[in-house]
């Protein structure tokens, strides 16, 4: 062979064996997105005549459990938990039954989305395993949407309940018993079924708990049909969803400083009646409320005593305490503003107190604009918050001084202050935007309208008994826009109430955020007829 001819082959021969010996990635195939499948369990499924203590349930892969205590839901409920094993992934679970079984009763347990496959944690989702104590299962079912009565986000873990009306039921069983029946929105479901009922009268009740399946008005939400239902119904019941104020009560109070005490509180503090006695005197007292604490401050008259009598009295409330009091430090007076440099063209200007004032001279206090021209205002003292508001009219583009000279002020223990100075200005109405809201199909007035954040805080509230409202000079944001039929005429939405069978009052939201930008005009209609 030529040399040159054996160069080539050589050449080609190598390239050959190296195209030969390189190697392939591996790539493991498509990810596994499919559900474990149940293969089998112990009992059958849907058995009747159940007696035993011990379930098993095989599937054809390995599984574990994940937020088994949040997402099975066992109904009726059980006073006591099973116990599922193991711990570790598995291809059979092992429900033990710690609990006695309830004679002729379907039992439910569905695990939601807890079951998932050991490698992908692909969910098997909504698995019910359900069997009968008694010779049939049983089979009837109820829809119920749950929403919230006041804000437009509703709770997730909402627990959906009937309670069985029958010679023990009444009207306090709710907070002592657990239900017939149980169901839970988890995570994300609006509307839920009750399944495997039976036929009867029940009282239909959706709670927001802490786990335990029975009412507690201090921490726990509630929801309820005012009618007992029956069953079988073909009905989509909603249930609102609201918190209760507790009926007022008093706790003990304590000393916070040399004439001051905080007296904890549950319900709604405001007109509570308060009275400090030495013996039979009298000592002259004010209430205000503890800033962002459920607390009420008594401030009474500065006087040496080894202890004081404390007598608290609203609604159905009445009770006397005994306070020690001790050698502590005065309260010193301290005036702040509520607004530092810039103040919103809708907001009045307003200054709090340490101490509450009691005394105020308006010719000691001067509003003047940045030509140095006098503002007339008007005062306004909130005395259970302790804010003092000076009210004047508020041009764009302006500079304000408010100066107040030495005893324009003067609080309960007779202290003065001194000369105080305090500057804000305001925006052009070009930084604003306005908003005109448009009622249509109103069933009644008054009416709140309110501008609530992304967060659901309230910006805005106007109350009206037109069908035309104007909110001018509102900062730009997106908007969420929510009417309350107000029925008592006080200005504030009432939530309800389970024992006196009172809903709250409506509440109803346009369905689509507002976008208010700087220096535009909105004119939005509302029709209140076909928003729900």
């Amino acid at each position: 062979m030529p040399k040159t001819h054996f160069k080539y082959f050589s050449l080609l021969l190598l390239l050959l064996i190296i195209g030969c010996a390189k190697r392939g990635s591996i790539t493991g195939g498509d990810k596994d997105t499919i559900a474990p499948v149940l293969k089998s369990s112990l009992p059958k499924n849907f058995s009747t005549n159940f007696n035993g203590k011990e379930i098993k349930l095989v599937f054809d892969e390995y599984v574990k459990l994940k937020n088994a205590n949040k997402q099975l839901i066992i109904s009726p409920p059980m006073k006591y938990q099973p116990e599922i094993l193991p711990y570790t992934a598995s291809k059979t679970l092992t429900i033990k039954i710690k609990d006695t079984l309830q004679p002729n009763t379907t039992y439910s347990f569905n695990f939601g989305q807890s079951i998932e496959d050991n490698n992908e944690a692909n969910p098997y989702s909504q698995f019910k395993y359900v069997f009968s104590t008694g010779s049939y299962i049983d089979s009837l079912a109820l829809n119920v949407r749950i929403k919230d009565a006041l804000e437009k986000k509703t709770d997730n873990f909402v627990s959906v309940m009937l309670y069985e009306i029958n010679e023990q039921f009444n009207d306090s069983t709710i907070y002592k018993e657990t239900p017939r029946y149980i169901t839970n929105t988890l995570d994300s479901l609006e509307v839920v079924k009750l399944e495997n009922l039976k036929a009867g009268k029940y009282l239909l009740v959706a709670m927001k708990d802490n786990g335990n399946n029975k009412y507690n008005p201090k921490s726990d939400k509630i929801g309820f049909q005012k009618q007992y239902i029956s069953i079988p119904n073909d009905t989509i019941f909603e249930i609102e969803l609201f918190k209760e104020i507790l009926p007022f009560k008093a706790l003990k109070p304590s000393q916070a400083a040399k004439s001051r005490l905080l007296m904890g509180y549950e319900g709604q503090p405001k007109n509570a009646k308060v009275t400090v006695k030495n013996g039979s005197e009298i000592i002259p007292t004010l209430v205000t409320q503890m800033p962002k604490k459920d607390s009420l401050q008594i401030w009474f008259k500065p006087i040496k005593v080894d202890s004081l009598q404390v007598n608290v009295e609203k609604d159905s409330f009445k009770e006397d305490f005994i306070v020690k009091i001790n050698a502590a430090k005065p309260d010193t007076l301290n005036i702040s503003s509520d607004f530092a440099g810039s103040i919103p063209m809708r907001e009045r200007f307003s200054i709090s107190s340490s101490i509450p004032l009691v005394k105020f001279d308006k010719t000691k206090i001067r509003i003047t604009n940045k030509d140095s021209v006098a503002v007339d205002f008007t005062t306004e003292y909130d005395d259970f918050n302790q804010k003092l508001y000076l009210d004047f009219k508020k041009e764009p583009l302006e500079r304000y001084t408010i100066e107040a000279m030495p005893s324009a002020l003067i609080d309960f223990y007779d202290m003065q202050n001194d000369t105080l100075s305090y500057k804000v200005n305001t925006k052009n109405l070009s930084d604003y935007g306005n908003l005109r809201v448009i009622l249509e199909n109103a069933k009644k007035f008054p009416i709140i309208v309110e501008l609530t954040d992304k967060d659901g805080k309230v910006k805005y509230s106007e109350f009206t008994e037109t069908a035309v409202i104007n909110f001018d000079a509102i900062e730009p944001a997106l908007y969420t826009l929510r009417i309350i039929y107000d029925d008592n005429k006080n200005k504030v939405w009432d939530t309800g109430s389970y024992l006196e069978k009172r809903q709250t009052e409506e509440v109803i939201y346009f369905p689509k955020e507002i976008d208010v930008r700087a220096n535009w005009d909105v004119e939005q209609p509302f029709d209140l007829r076909s928003t729900k």
